[in-house]
């Protein structure tokens, strides 16, 4: 049964206001329960009837109010990504939000963006997201060894996935990149080129692949016989300005790198700029090897070895494990780790 006359609207809905099932039932010219069946997917609708709806909600935009979802549901059909304004300067949320909507794009699923400051609490996004029940799961991302908010969102048992590992002992969804490997590979490119003294921009202390990011350099200064020079005092959450000067000091000094291993595409400018206001020349002076999330570094500075990190995939994996966690798949199913693509350096020719 179609229903095509049932519960037909005999005046047009106001003008101005959102779609609503009244609108397409309008529209087509069918009842607002055959439309309601019909987005549903019900089995007693023609398949006819609900392509022509389907079309038609499509055509004008219509979304479901969530508010009457989560009431006969109990959920929201909404993700959200808990977002650093850090993360935005590094270039990362873009490719992150269209990897994930690429996945949510198929299921009833919509994304909201909850930014927040990486100096002020932590906590109090996901606080706000449990209090209110804002979402039916969560995806964070900068993890620490011993996250607070991964704590919580697990007492609280809501759906999360990290962009991150922790090591705490809970076994959790999540999305990383291999910083360990990145380093280790960056150090032996170096190390090929003839470079002995290496120095590493790296993550913030508190954050887990500091410690991954900081064991592949270590690694790879041991086992092809390089000497590391110190730049503990700076790390990538500093300004561009602040890595700027600190590194044009370090590049005046006697016993300057040469050799660089950037954790961060946009860190790496700042570095190199620190490296030319020092009066030397990247690819003669001093060679580099930075992570980047897009092809803007290789574009820019070419001589620079880049060793590419799919923020967009990451996206869409972070989206399919959250979803796999809202509808219960077990936690070590969902895990995935994504390697490090080398992209070598274009020779340039260096005027003498």
């Amino acid at each position: 049964m179609d229903g095509k006359t049932k519960n037909r609207p005999l005046t047009p809905p106001p003008d101005g206001g959102r779609p609503t099932l009244k609108t397409i039932a309008f529209m087509t010219g069918l009842g607002i329960t055959t439309v309601s069946r019909a987005l549903k997917d019900a089995p007693d609708i023609g398949a006819e009837t609900k392509e022509r709806v389907r079309l038609v909600a499509k055509q004008i935009g219509y979304q479901p109010n969530r508010a009457g979802v989560r009431l006969r549901t109990g959920k929201t059909n909404v993700i959200s990504l808990v977002l650093t304004l850090e993360e935005e300067i590094m270039g990362i949320t873009s490719p992150m939000v269209v990897g994930i909507t690429e996945v949510l794009a198929g299921t009833p699923y919509h994304l909201v963006v909850t930014p927040y400051s990486a100096t002020k609490d932590a906590l109090a996004p996901i606080r706000y997201i449990l209090d209110t029940g804002a979402a039916d799961g969560v995806i964070i991302s900068r993890t620490e060894p011993h996250d607070p908010r991964v704590a919580l969102l697990t007492e609280r048992g809501l759906p999360f996935v990290t962009h991150g590992r922790t090591e705490m002992g809970v076994v959790h969804p999540y999305h990383d990149f291999d910083n360990e490997r990145f380093a280790y590979e960056a150090v032996r490119e170096l190390v090929e080129r003839g470079r002995k003294r290496l120095v590493l921009l790296e993550p913030p202390p508190h954050l887990t692949f500091y410690s991954h990011m900081r064991a592949g350099f270590e690694r790879g200064l041991r086992d092809f016989h390089a000497d590391a020079v110190s730049f503990h005092h700076i790390n990538i959450d500093h300004t561009l300005v602040e890595i700027r000067d600190a590194f044009e000091t370090l590049m005046r000094a006697d016993d300057a790198p040469d050799g660089i291993v950037s954790g961060s595409g946009s860190g790496a400018i700042a570095l190199i700029a620190g490296l030319e206001a020092a009066k030397k020349t990247l690819g003669k002076d001093a060679d580099m090897v930075s992570k980047v999330p897009s092809d803007f570094l290789r574009w820019l500075r070419p001589e620079v070895v880049t060793m590419y990190e799919d923020i967009r995939v990451a996206g869409r994996e972070l989206a399919k494990a959250v979803i796999g966690h809202i509808d219960g798949q077990q936690s070590e199913t969902l895990q995935s780790l994504s390697q490090p693509e080398l992209q070598a350096a274009v020779p340039v020719s260096i005027k003498r």
